[in-house]
């Protein structure tokens, strides 16, 4: 057993504030932590949370386990050489369970550990890797999901390098689990041809809500239903028939109903905001709880009593905790601010809320809003150290109009340097998604607007058509037609900020990723104004992409049908691609992505790379090796963030760029500004 070494922030605190503040590098932006998962002890008074770091030798981020008084300092829980994920709190406080890889097996096992410290101790030894675990309330077992296991056959193929495989058809099914902690024995609760994808439990341990699809593809989510069963898996009935998803599945305190998320309306139609439904547990319709709420609801949880649900809702720049009351049918907004909650889970013992708060100076601090109490209050103070080392860009949430006269919103990041009256260089950078939208937050290594705000540039993030949380008639704005107002919108608003004074015109450039990448793509077949473009993963030709990425639900609603049915919307599909007007492209345009992004994979950026290059066009194109959709490895992000502001910085303002490089080797303290102590609590290895 090692000694629990403490969180002590105030010293550090104010050696960071001995020196004056200086803009943000690349590399301080990587090293910025992570904090996800906060988890309420049952008492009420302490919260266990996932804070990761970058591992520079390792070349990704590591996570580990922290605990923290409401009223006290943190302490580093865990420290195992793989990291730690998913802490869960016993229901009587007294011990924690977690997920780690360690020693030489190479799944993924549920840990525990003494909520004082110690030793962890491996409960589970499953033949493959453990997910999503739950603690039964009684204490006694604890819940998990797992793929099944390869045959001996199919290892022995394996063995031998006799490795054809079927396209989509090569995955395993994923099963709900329970292991007694008295004797460790395993015992499924699921089987079948399905897997499932997500599972409560509920509140007293006698019941099971289980999403159910046709196989773990994402492309199969749509066809994923909401069951009940009992605890040991008997009687299973289910809830929903359609064609869209649901997450969130939770029962009543009673069991009498289920509550669930949807991007559907009533008839369960698909391509609408996110809605909570209700449905009786026995059996029955599913209904709209608020038929007519204008923004997106994210999660939701019954109250203790079930006479209301509180919600996390998206409410375009920034998200809010709601509490619904199911009699009146009346919601109340619980916070309010410019930032975004996020990672958000309510207790029922307590009744109160444990929530991650995100905003212009911190990635996200754990805050606990209790029981009628008006605001939350902070329990810790991770990212207290941003404000106080570095200077950070001003956040301003803007409106305009867009061609037809609807209103958009987006947020501003002004230059540090900012003087009223001066014009500046923009970056315009899409979200993703595009079923979502753009918050007060701290951001990250993906968008860096505190390099480009230290450079003098300013940045604009317009919500454009096709967002969530303006309701639905916004966000379906693109059924039908992708491209009709999305890119009209995002041009409007720079307009808007040309005529403020703030961006100059002629030293303008474009990015984005995914769905960002698509809009950068659409924009410079366009118009020639950017002076300099980068595309993230972003698709060139709708008609190829539909077969290529492995999701299609929303691309069918998008362009009124499918590529290869009868009678093929394909003259719809082809006027949205970027594709069909690359010959006008002027600007200079690199291309990223991953080597193994299924979203949007590499074909079309390649699509797109050739036919600039072909024109004459400035470009290059990037691929990462490993990476799927998002990239993760270290050097890769850095790499992504040096080349886009070299390429800007050519050809929007014409001066060098100096390459930022990875630190020479790990720092054993921490990343520079991080506050963490050098040991935790045990090693377990």
């Amino acid at each position: 057993m090692r000694r629990i070494v403490p969180f002590v922030p105030i010293l550090l605190a104010a050696a960071a504030s001995a020196q004056a503040p200086r803009p943000m590098t690349l590399v301080d932006l990587i090293e910025v932590p992570s904090l996800q998962d906060p988890q309420l002890a049952p008492g009420g008074d302490q919260v266990l949370y996932a804070l990761s770091r970058a591992d520079w030798k390792a070349n990704k981020r590591v996570s580990h386990i922290w605990r923290a008084r409401v009223d006290g300092a943190p302490i580093q829980m865990t420290n195992g050489p793989e990291g730690e994920s998913s802490p869960r709190w016993s229901p009587d406080g007294r011990r924690i369970a977690f997920l780690a890889k360690r020693g030489e097996s190479s799944e993924t096992q549920v840990y525990l550990i003494a909520a004082d410290g110690g030793e962890a101790v491996q409960l589970t030894e499953h033949v493959t890797s453990v997910s999503n675990i739950a603690w039964a309330p009684d204490g006694a077992a604890i819940y998990f999901t797992a793929s099944d296991a390869k045959s001996a056959e199919e290892r022995e193929r394996e063995k031998q390098k006799d490795d054809v495989y079927t396209f989509d058809e090569d995955y395993k099914q994923s099963h709900l689990w329970r292991i007694e902690l008295e004797g460790r024995r395993e015992q499924l609760i699921t089987q079948g041809d399905y897997s499932v994808t997500a599972y409560s439990v509920s509140l007293d341990g006698r019941r099971l809500t289980v999403q159910r699809a046709p196989n773990p593809l994402l492309g199969s989510a749509a066809n994923g239903e909401v069951w009940v069963m009992d605890a040991n898996g008997a009687n299973p009935l289910r809830l929903t028939t359609n064609s869209v998803g649901e997450t969130g599945a939770r029962l009543s305190p009673d069991n009498s109903q289920v509550l669930f998320i949807a991007d559907a309306n009533q008839a369960f139609e698909p391509y609408y905001n996110g809605k909570l439904f209700l449905a009786p547990a026995g059996g029955g319709e599913a209904r709209l709880a608020l038929p007519d709420f204008p923004y997106e609801v994210d999660e939701a949880e019954w109250s203790k009593d079930g006479r209301a649900v509180f919600l996390l809702v998206n409410l375009g720049v920034h998200a809010e905790l709601f509490e619904l009351d199911l009699s009146s049918k009346r919601t109340r907004q619980l916070t309010d601010g410019e930032h975004t909650v996020r990672s958000w889970s309510y207790d029922p013992r307590s009744g109160r809320h444990t929530l991650v708060i995100d905003d212009a100076t911190s990635p996200g601090d754990v805050w606990l809003l209790r029981a009628g109490v008006a605001a939350p209050e902070r329990v810790t103070r991770v990212f207290d150290y941003l404000a106080q080392r570095y200077r950070l860009p001003k956040q301003e949430r803007v409106e305009w109009k867009g061609t037809d006269g609807v209103t958009i919103e987006g947020l501003l990041y002004y230059p540090l340097e900012y003087q009223a009256g001066r014009s500046y260089p923009l970056v315009v950078q899409t979200h993703g998604g595009p079923t979502a939208s753009d918050k007060f937050a701290f951001g990250g290594i993906g968008s860096y607007v505190q390099v480009l705000t230290a450079k003098g540039y300013a940045v604009l993030k317009p919500n454009y058509r096709g967002s969530t949380g303006y309701g639905d008639v916004f966000m379906r704005d693109m059924v039908g037609h992708y491209f009709k107002n999305a890119h009209l919108d995002v041009l409007a608003g720079v307009d808007y900020l040309i005529r403020r004074g703030i961006a100059d015109s002629t030293r303008m450039v474009k990015m984005g990723w995914s769905a960002g990448g698509h809009m950068t793509n659409k924009v410079i077949t366009y118009t020639t104004r950017f002076k300099a473009a980068s595309s993230g993963a972003g698709a060139m030709n709708w008609i190829s992409m539909y077969a290529q990425s492995d999701i299609r639900s929303y691309r069918t609603p998008w362009f009124g049908g499918t590529p290869w049915q009868a009678n093929a919307p394909i003259q719809t599909y082809w006027d949205n691609s970027p594709l069909k007007d690359v010959w006008k492209v002027k600007t200079p345009t690199i291309i990223l992505v991953g080597e193994r992004d299924p979203r949007v994979p590499m074909p079309q950026s390649v699509e797109l790379y050739r036919a600039l290059q072909a024109n004459g066009v400035p470009t290059h194109l990037y691929v990462a090796p490993r990476e799927p959709h998002g990239w993760t490895e270290l050097r890769h992000q850095l790499f992504k963030a040096n080349v886009e502001l070299a390429w800007f910085e050519k050809y929007a303002l014409n001066r060098e760029y100096v390459w930022e490089k990875p630190p020479s080797t790990p720092d054993e303290k921490g990343p520079k500004g991080q506050e963490m102590p050098k040991r935790a609590v045990e090693g377990g290895r």
